[in-house]
């Protein structure tokens, strides 16, 4: 059990859930992973689009992902989750600050007890002390449909530890769950929750398995799930964030960057505002 809910604690802070529709996102090419390079660089930079969590069965890393990892100096991630200290964060935030038979009405309570019945077997009773965010996670896992999760960001803090090298987060727990509690109302968290399908679980894992970038990104930005409130918050200004830290963090060292794919594509993804900056951005195909 121990086991089972820190894995439900890394899938919530590690995960985009959702994005919108962004205007004539550019096209990419199929790779998750790009080189970062120019504007003065001394060494070229990586950026890995990963999926998070998958089926152990369907877990890859590619040659040339290991390839740029064993040139790179550090390793960010969206937030550093070997850190003991926002482990111990991350516990406390995953909790809700009051019940969600407080916290939801009677009739938000109902529908997410059927929700949870029909999807997990479990009651509301059983996760009652849950933020509905963690209770979002859990569902989310299950659409995988296995029990022998892996997730990509721990595969990659085992080789850097490996390696040898630094482990850093490009934002913290308590951000990154105040970014996610903001930016959904309870009634919306509820919709996902009852719009959350195996089939398109599938597709995602499909789709990552070819290196589609711009069909995960499709699949993923569908105005039925979100606003434009909530894009803004999960993805845009996060992107942002991160593309006003990461020229300094480039100037010395070889980074490799693993975050969610869906950060990668679209107007406001973190390869376009790179290319926006000046860097050279391109696919690694072999």
């Amino acid at each position: 059990m121990k086991t089972i809910f820190k894995n439900i604690l890394i899938f919530l802070f590690f995960s985009t859930f959702t994005i919108s529709v962004q205007s004539q996102p550019p096209k990419l090419e199929n790779s998750l992973l790009w080189e970062v390079s120019g504007k003065g660089l001394k060494k070229p930079s990586y950026l890995y689009g990963t999926i998070h969590m998958i089926c152990s069965n369907d877990y890859f890393l590619s040659e040339k992902a290991k390839k740029a990892f064993h040139n790179s100096d550090r390793l960010f991630l969206e937030i550093n989750f070997t850190d003991p200290a926002e482990m111990s964060q991350m516990q406390q935030l995953a909790m809700g600050k009051e019940p969600l038979s407080k916290k939801l009405s009677p009739q938000q309570l109902v529908k997410l007890d059927s929700i949870l019945k029909k999807s997990t077997g479990m009651s509301v009773q059983q996760i009652d002390n849950f933020s509905l965010l963690t209770v979002l996670s859990l569902i989310s896992m299950k659409s995988f449909g296995c029990t022998d999760l892996k997730f990509y960001e721990m595969e990659f803090s085992g080789l850097a530890k490996e390696k040898n090298i630094s482990i850093s987060g490009l934002e913290t727990v308590k951000t990154q769950f105040e970014i996610l509690e903001n930016a959904y109302s309870n009634d919306e968290i509820l919709k996902l929750l009852e719009e959350s399908t195996t089939e398109e679980t599938d597709e995602l894992v499909a789709d990552y398995k070819t290196e589609n970038i711009n069909a995960m990104y499709a699949l993923s930005t569908d105005l039925k799930f979100t606003s434009e409130k909530t894009k803004k918050q999960i993805l845009d200004n996060r992107n942002l964030n991160w593309v006003k830290a990461m020229p300094e963090l480039m100037k010395q060292n070889s980074i490799f960057f693993a975050v969610g794919a869906g950060h990668l594509g679209g107007e406001y993804g973190v390869i376009n505002l790179l290319r926006k900056e000046g860097y050279t951005v391109k696919p690694v195909m072999n």
